[in-house]
């Protein structure tokens, strides 16, 4: 069972302390709550004249009457996106983790954790201006080696020829943006891990690599795959870096990762809130929010209940 407060407080501080840190927690639910509202008050409209094709087609044109506003190809290149960042970061995330707690020395770990933590408060557009920059051409030229020997296969082919503004560079700008997020959670779950057990299986005659993969990995899997969540919920928000490297396109890419063309919702709604008629638009744009947001909160959810049971020891 989880500890709880036995005694309540007395003085007049700690009463002040108390019903201010109580209030400030529940101000996040409170705040939540009323995001939640509002998309659903301002985009209720929208809904309800789009129906279910509204998250499942992908034509998004005012001109006709009534317009038609859907994000289904926008939804299903986000999803794309966050997976290929998901897949390029967590080998990195847990390869970076592994050497900071079991493997660097004091200083080396400090600066290297240092760094981690830095590249995390780096903002968006700081990483999209570095994406477009500097790495979207070392990307293209990946892509075009990897459609030249692998493009046989069908999501590494390539129909255009043209290897910018792909799926494929904005998964590792989503992935350097999503590192420090698993990193820091996996970092966790390494350092709380019982020393006793990893030394045990190196005295047995097991290596670093074998304990690793046969005790470490094993032990932890489940934290890390709440970390991995809750990058995944970052990656699936992320709006300016990708619009600067991606090629947005309304025609569904379904596999594609070497394809110019794709889709991100939080990229759409950035592309397209200046200009939108408040009448029709805006109320289109606020439910592609509001699709947005709930998918992030069921995933967040999801990774909090995972790292709770990963880490049975944080109930006693």
């Amino acid at each position: 069972m989880r500890r709880k407060l036995m005694a309540k407080p007395f003085s007049w501080q700690d009463k002040a302390f108390f019903y201010t840190v109580r209030a400030a927690a529940g101000s996040s639910l409170v705040l939540v709550a009323l995001i939640f509202a509002f998309l659903l008050a301002r985009s209720l409209p929208a809904l309800q004249q789009q129906g279910l094709g509204f998250v499942t087609g992908s034509v998004w044109d005012n001109s006709t009457t009534p317009p038609l506003f859907q994000i289904g190809s926008m939804l299903w290149g986000s999803i794309l996106i966050a997976f290929l960042g998901i897949i390029l970061a967590v080998p990195m995330s847990v390869a970076v983790s592994y050497f900071i707690v079991f493997l660097a020395g004091k200083r080396v770990k400090a600066i290297a954790t240092t760094l981690i933590d830095l590249l995390a408060a780096l903002p968006s557009i700081v990483i999209g201006l570095w994406g477009i920059a500097v790495f979207a051409p070392a990307g293209a030229e990946w892509s075009q080696l990897i459609n030249k020997y692998l493009g046989w296969l069908p999501f590494f082919s390539s129909t255009t020829n043209n290897f910018l503004g792909t799926p494929f560079i904005a998964g590792w700008i989503v992935a350097v943006m999503i590192v420090p997020i698993i990193s820091s959670v996996t970092r966790e779950i390494f350092s709380q891990m019982d020393r006793e057990l990893i030394n045990a299986a190196l005295a047995l005659g097991g290596s670093k690599a074998s304990t690793f993969l046969k005790v470490i990995l094993p032990t932890a899997s489940g934290g890390i795959v709440g970390g991995v969540l809750l990058g995944l919920g970052r990656a699936l928000g992320e709006t300016v870096a990708i619009f600067f490297v991606l090629n947005l396109s309304f025609d569904i890419n379904w596999a594609g990762v070497l394809e110019s063309r794709g889709g991100s919702i939080a990229s759409m709604i950035l592309s397209k809130f200046g200009e939108a008629d408040p009448k029709t638009e805006i109320p289109a744009l606020l439910a592609a929010g509001l699709v947005l947001f709930i998918v992030t909160l069921l995933v967040n959810s999801l990774a909090a209940v995972i790292v709770d049971r990963a880490q049975p020891w944080r109930k006693i």
